[in-house]
């Protein structure tokens, strides 16, 4: 069962943004939505059958101007948002995730996640957390690993929280969308491979982050991470003209009406273009890739309160909309 969105009167920053939608029961079809939640069918406005948001993203530098006439006006058919089903927006083909990114999160985890025989006080632990995140900060050293497409699901969609998952936690996060190929390329070129900014919920099982039978291993993210529907992803893709400052935007996390995560951008380490240069260091990041890029304070951990079923997670982040879905435990 899916929650539908609530009514606004902008939906997101900007003229339009893209989206993935379906009629009841219909095919999907990549979308141009304006901010006033008129809908144009891009497989018919761009007279091309086998369009996808992707495939609008493997031409970005010419699809933009196009796009930008077509949220204008001229003769192009529109409809209503209302009534149609808002998938995640893109399939991206890789997906890379940012660990440890927001300074004040990284402290309350390491406070949350103390060894049994460290009995230092709570203080002293701060302290030496925000020691290390000075450290990396100076030392320039982001982190970057890599999530699986399958565990990506749409912005209203229900999540199951798998059986196996003791500790199933929220990570409300700022996700980039890459617009061009981008192979080792600098901090200052790293913004002109970002076609748009969509939001992420990057779910993350507390309980199988740490190898239990091999701790000199270390994390286990494809335990931790990848269960299907653990990315809800969406519901748009705003273009990146229209984010004034992906460094200045708050990103807020309501757990059954409660706020849990309110933090700005800002208190990001690493910038959205560090990240993004950072990844391309290693791999080759093409057209609808993923960059998520860190989560702030406020998780479960930190509040001492895990997910359920039939909690409700409500994220937004300036600018780009808002994402609503409900938690349900998976059938024994």
């Amino acid at each position: 069962m899916s929650v539908k969105p609530e009514p606004t009167s902008a939906l997101f920053a900007g003229p339009f943004a893209l989206a993935t939608l379906s009629a009841p029961d219909g095919p999907a079809f990549p979308a141009l939505v304006t901010s006033d939640g008129q809908v144009t069918d891009l497989r018919v406005a761009l007279s091309d059958e086998a369009l996808t948001i992707r495939g609008l993203l493997e031409s970005w530098g010419t699809a933009l101007p196009r796009l930008r006439d077509l949220a204008a006006g001229g003769d192009v058919e529109r409809r209503p948002l209302d009534g149609l089903r808002v998938h995640a927006p893109v399939e991206p083909r890789q997906v890379f995730q940012s660990g440890a990114n927001y300074r004040q999160h990284v402290i309350d985890l390491h406070v949350a996640h103390r060894a049994p025989d460290d009995d230092r006080p709570e203080e002293e632990r701060r302290a030496e957390a925000a020691k290390i995140m000075d450290r990396r900060a100076a030392e320039d050293l982001p982190y970057v690993f890599i999530g699986l497409p399958s565990a990506i699901t749409g912005p209203y969609d229900d999540v199951v929280l798998p059986a196996w998952a003791e500790k199933p936690d929220w990570e409300l996060e700022l996700a980039v969308v890459i617009g061009r190929p981008a192979h080792r390329v600098g901090v200052e070129e790293a913004a002109d491979c970002i076609a748009g900014y969509t939001i992420a919920n990057d779910l993350t099982d507390r309980a199988t982050v740490f190898r239990r039978d091999m701790p000199a291993i270390g994390t286990d993210w494809l335990r931790s991470k990848n269960a299907p529907g653990f990315t809800p992803l969406g519901p748009w893709i705003v273009p990146a003209e229209s984010v004034a400052d992906p460094g200045d935007l708050r990103v807020t996390l309501k757990l059954n009406g409660e706020t849990m995560q309110d933090e700005s951008t800002q208190d990001m380490i690493f910038s959205v273009a560090r990240m993004v240069a950072y990844a391309s260091q290693t791999a080759r990041l093409l057209p609808g890739d993923l960059v998520l890029t860190g989560s702030p304070a406020g998780n479960g951990m930190h509040w001492g309160r895990l997910l359920r079923d039939g909690d409700v997670m409500e994220g937004s982040i300036t600018g780009l909309g808002a994402q609503r879905t409900r938690c349900t435990a998976e059938a024994s």
